[in-house]
């Protein structure tokens, strides 16, 4: 076996040329760099926010007196379900038939992937131009939760391919070789060795795409609307988390319940990253 080196072998092999030196002094200023604006971000917004959380923000009727945000939060769930019903189903089928069934050097394979990198790089603001004139006008649905859903469904769709594609082709070919040698099919090669094995690869991807739908505010409010209650069904209109920290912002008479509202905002992202992280760490280990 192979010693492993300590911390002082290693960094003299860094301080053997000036250009190593410099290129790990540089990652490590980037590495302090990001993480202390991470630090400053958070603690900024919990010490202006926490102290303004009262029970009057989690009311379950908005009105001008107590800025309740409960029916917003409501809102953001229902809105993150049905654009992930959506989206990851679509995102991941495509993403298997990329890898594993189109022949490699196939046009229709390039006309996808020159698709999703275009739709990756629109500006929200955009889909919420083209929300408004399709789901909401041409459609003639309104300012619905249906048309926000699935305007950030189209939003996500490239992000959620390309975290799916590249978490396929980690996985190694001598998994796919051994379902063959024993007598599988493509099809249950597929979803019963394949994907399982990509499983954290995709969950990260999902990650991501919730993190941009609980944080959009441009797409949603020219599709969902900013009504701050709760619908009566799927096509009523209503705002977000971060429609309604938008509003009590904008108007500049409800600045510490916007901070409040993005206290929670935060909290809401960390809980769903823990939880997907935990479900991807509990369904590797299960297999």
């Amino acid at each position: 076996m192979r010693n492993k080196k300590t911390p002082g072998q290693k960094l003299k092999e860094y301080t053997r040329t000036p250009g190593s030196m410099i290129l790990m002094i540089l990652v490590l200023l980037s590495a302090v760099i990001t993480f202390s604006v991470l630090l400053f971000l958070i603690a900024y917004i919990l010490i202006n926010g926490v102290p303004h959380l009262t029970l009057e923000l989690f009311s379950w009727t908005y009105t001008s007196e107590n800025a309740s945000m409960l029916p917003s939060i409501i809102n953001t769930l229902v809105v993150t379900f049905l654009s992930l019903l959506i989206a990851v189903p679509l995102g991941i089928f495509s993403a298997i038939y990329l890898v594993e069934y189109a022949k490699r050097g196939n046009k229709l394979v390039k006309v996808i992937r020159l698709t999703t990198e275009t739709l990756s790089g629109i500006p929200s603001i955009v889909y919420g131009l083209f929300g408004a004139l399709f789901f909401v006008t041409a459609l003639k649905w309104g300012y619905s939760l249906l048309a926000g859903a699935l305007t950030l469904s189209i939003m996500i769709l490239p992000l959620i391919m390309r975290t799916t594609e590249e978490a396929l082709k980690s996985v190694p070919d001598s998994f796919r070789e051994g379902s063959f040698g024993l007598g599988a099919g493509k099809l249950r090669t597929v979803f019963r060795i394949v994907l399982p094995s990509a499983i954290p690869g995709i969950l990260a991807g999902v990650i991501l795409a919730v993190g941009r739908i609980v944080g959009e505010t441009a797409a949603l409010i020219y599709t969902a609307g900013a009504v701050a209650n709760v619908p009566s069904s799927i096509m009523g209109s209503g705002s977000t988390l971060a429609v309604h920290m938008y509003n009590l912002s904008r108007e500049g008479l409800y600045m510490d319940q916007a901070y409040a509202v993005s206290v929670i905002l935060l909290l809401l992202v960390l809980l769903i990253n823990w939880g997907s992280g935990a479900l991807a760490k509990k369904l590797t280990k299960g297999k």
